[in-house]
């Protein structure tokens, strides 16, 4: 450490000391980890908003910021990232050592945030890591959800869902409340028209929107962002016949991510959370621009609103309500404005992500917003009429049919940008999935390869590689990861197998504390880490290990030339699907079968990560040295993970489906294991694919498929597998049986090749180094560059304070 990093010490010493006996009135010899984490956390917080309030001095009157509307945001713990990027991390760490406290305790205090799920709110994290880091004002919009998605439990192998109540015990440090942004949203109620057409709302239900914000530091550059989280409670002004009942309908808003929306009430409670967050969000963005500004007329040239996914897609229909039914503005003039603010991305093609809302389901919650959508739909109608296209161009394209509202269909006629998130991606809505979009928007369609943050996947969570790639090549790589090529000329070949030994014990290590599994860290560490869904086919990867089972008991040649390999698993499946949960069951009773079989167990290892969140993946993701990524081409928009393996040196098993395309240009055929049909393929097959020929004609797909019931596994029990079997047999949509020979014998090139240590670390090094490009630094600035158009507050580095 520096003389500035010595004082900064000393300083903080004597600040949390006196913070703790002033909080707990104890001294800190008898306070608690729990204690001591809350006030460093409120410390850092507190130094975090010194910037912020910079940030907000910084900017030129009138400057663009972006708002990222998002239902999830999967930040995993804060406490390391904001120490580092804060700047203080070493100061602190040896002034806590001092004191007689580890840093590692105060971590393992924290929750991860329960804010998201999967990869959608992840890519959300990072690009507000990106944004502040590079030193833009742009700021994230969501729930603060009081029990995330939840804590998954295994029970007899069966996944088991508990609630996660992550906001208790006062341990959110980074949150602030804010009540003077408090919002009124409002709900049901009539629509009446005066004589001069002009609408009014009345007996409506009233929710308050309450604001708490976290800030979202960037690394080293004094620049601090805000994620804003929105908290339903009841209105004291409402009158309502039951006022339990309303007190309970308020809290549920906010109270859970992705309630189960198998009822009507459980699509009414989604579609009150999404147009929760997205008004209050708009309401507290207008309200700023307009007190700055005194007009909205503007509003596009301060303002960009970026809809992530379809969840924030009414903001259309919310911004054209606003700005008539509250700044007066007429229709022609609302339009404009609305269609050069709102942004839109796309990431899937999967119909069932492609939000519809029934049309009487969105009369009912929201009559104003279904009348403005009914109206955004009839010009469009009409446009497209005059046009001369035909009745069925415009059914494929219209916004309301059958009885319901195409949520995705809305967002790209009312936003001036619609991108994907790969090249493969974006290259399908045109021409597949929205290709009569495309005729009619071709300048609103462009891509955005998805990336990650690689201070949080690779300089926080992989210390041993980052530490040994700044001794190469120093910390340039740090602010601009197109450097990291350098290491393909430097002397870092022979540290990786050991860099490698290292995380594969620590997760070992981990694994055996938290489930008691005692792993072998010499072996393949063979990772699927996702959310569980059918088209990311976990189940042909299950299938594969039974079919490695199989052949180690029965066939001598092969069990002496198996590389020992570990398959690991980690994901949670959505509580109502209950087809991702028999897999799950399977791939447990897989393992316990496996895993306690002496004559395989020195060569074949399943593990399944209980309750699967960002902090484990943290640990994981160093460790493995093969990255599953094996969805069915054509079905996955990028993905993220993929590019955070390959950051820590993991070689790709996996279809050319989305990012994995760019991954496979980048390092070239020799370092990458790619199988299955292609996305051309997969179309071209699809109309007379029978997966039962494929079944009666293979031996060893059948034997496999035989070997799915609850006889061959012990821990099972009649039906357990039921809908997987149903699913083989009759449609295999995800065409699991069409790839299986290929991935299987990617999977034994790979195992073979892993006896070659230098080949195999070389290809590893080949990644590492050519992981620059997916950096979400480069997305964004694609972002500001292409379509937010941001103006830069700061790229210097922050000296300590």
């Amino acid at each position: 450490m520096d003389k500035f990093q010595l004082l900064y010490k000393e300083n903080f010493k004597l600040r949390f000391v006196d913070r703790l006996e002033r909080t707990y009135s104890r001294g800190i010899d008898f306070t608690s980890d729990v204690e001591k984490y809350i006030v460093l956390g409120n410390m850092l917080r507190e130094e975090a908003m010194l910037d912020w309030k910079s940030v907000k001095a910084k900017l030129k009157k009138g400057s663009k910021q972006v708002y990222y509307f998002s239902m999830e945001f999967l930040l995993g713990r804060m406490l390391v990232n904001n120490l580092i990027n804060l700047n203080v991390y070493a100061p602190i760490n040896e002034g806590l050592k001092e004191l007689g406290i580890e840093l590692a305790n105060l971590v393992e205090v924290e929750e991860d945030q329960g804010l998201g799920n999967g990869g959608l709110g992840r890519l959300a994290a990072c690009f507000m890591d990106s944004i502040a880091s590079l030193g833009y004002a742009g700021h994230g919009n969501t729930i603060r959800y009081t029990y995330g998605f939840f804590n998954q439990r295994f029970e007899n192998g069966y996944q088991v869902e508990y609630p996660q109540p992550w906001l208790t015990d006062n341990k959110n440090v980074w949150e602030v409340r804010k009540p003077n942004d408090r919002v009124e949203v409002k709900f049901y109620g009539k629509v009446t028209l005066d004589s001069k057409l002009r609408p009014t709302l009345s007996d409506y239900v009233s929710v308050d929107a309450v604001a708490y914000d976290m800030p979202l530091i960037g690394y080293r550059n004094g620049v601090t962002n805000k994620l804003r989280m929105w908290a339903a409670e009841p209105s004291m002004n409402v009158k309502y016949p039951d006022f339990q009942d309303y007190e309970q309908d308020v809290h549920d808003i906010s109270d859970v991510l992705y309630p189960d929306d198998s009822t009507r009430e459980g699509k009414i409670l989604r579609l009150k959370q999404q147009y929760f967050f997205s008004a209050a969000g708009l309401a507290y963005i207008v309200k700023n621009v307009f007190k700055e500004a005194k007009t909205l007329d503007t509003l596009h040239e301060r303002v960009v609103i970026q809809i992530n996914d379809t969840h924030p897609a009414i903001l259309v229909a919310e911004l054209m309500r606003v700005l008539m039914d509250e700044y007066g503005y007429t229709w022609d003039q609302s339009w404009p404005i609305v269609s050069k603010t709102l942004a839109y991305t796309n990431h899937t093609i999967l119909a069932e992500a492609l939000e519809k809302w029934d049309v009487e389901i969105m009369k009912e919650l929201l009559p104003r917003i279904q009348m403005i959508i009914e109206e955004i739909d009839a010009r469009f109608v009409e446009g497209l009429q005059q046009q001369g296209k035909s009745a069925d161009f415009i059914n494929k394209v219209r916004i309301i049919k059958d009885g319901r509202i195409h949520m995705a269909h809305l967002a790209i006629v009312g936003c001036f940008s619609v991108n994907g998130v790969a090249a493969l991606h974006t290259d399908i809505l045109k021409n597949i999935a929205l290709p009569e979009f495309y005729e009619l928007y071709p300048e609103k369609f462009n891509n955005k390869t998805n990336g990650v943050t690689h201070r949080r996947w690779l300089l926080n969570c992989n210390p041993e590689l980052s530490g040994e790639i700044t001794h190469q090549i120093g910390d340039s790589w740090i602010h601009d990861m197109k450097h990291l090529r350098r290491l393909e000329q430097s002397t870092i070949l022979p540290e990786l197998h050991k860099i490698k030994q290292v995380n594969k014990d620590r997760f070992a290590e981990y694994i055996k504390t938290r489930q008691g599994i005692t792993l072998n860290p010499n072996s393949i560490f063979d990772v699927q880490i996702k959310r569980l869904h059918a088209y990311k086919r976990q189940l042909m990867n299950a299938m594969h290990i039974m079919y490695v089972y199989e052949k180690l008991k029965t066939d001598k040649a092969f069990y002496q030339n198996f590389n020992p390999q570990t398959f690991i698993f980690g994901a949670k499946a959505a509580p109502s699907y209950v087809f991702a949960k028999q897999v799950i069951k399977l791939i447990n009773s897989i393992a316990t079968k496996v895993n306690n079989d002496p004559a395989t167990k020195d060569k074949l290892m399943v593990v399944f990560i209980e309750n699967y969140n960002v902090s484990s993946a943290e640990i994981v993701i160093p460790a493995a040295d093969v990255s599953e990524q094996i969805s069915l081409a054509g079905k996955e928009a990028s993905g993220t993970g993929n590019m955070k393996f390959q950051m820590n040196g993991a070689l790709t098993i996996g279809t050319m489906d989305g990012a994995n395309v760019e991954i496979y240009d980048a390092v070239g055929e020799d370092n990458i294991f790619i199988f299955g049909l292609s996305t051309n393929e997969v179309v071209a097959k699809k109309p007379s694919y029978d997966p039962r020929k494929i079944i009666d004609s293979n031996a060893e797909i059948k034997a496999i498929i035989d070997n799915i019931n609850h006889q061959y596994f012990s821990d099972a029990h009649e039906g357990d597998f039921n809908m997987i079997l149903d699913e083989l047999y009759n449609r295999d949509e995800y065409m699991v049986l069409e790839d299986f020979d290929g991935y299987k014998k990617a999977q034994a090139k790979l195992n073979a090749a892993y006896k070659d240590q230098d080949k195999w670390q070389q290809m590893c090094l080949v990644n590492i180094a050519n992981s620059g490009f997916f950096s979400t630094d480069r997305t964004i600035q694609n972002y500001v560059d292409d379509i937010w158009k941001l103006d830069l507050i700061t790229a210097k580095e922050k000296p300590l304070r």
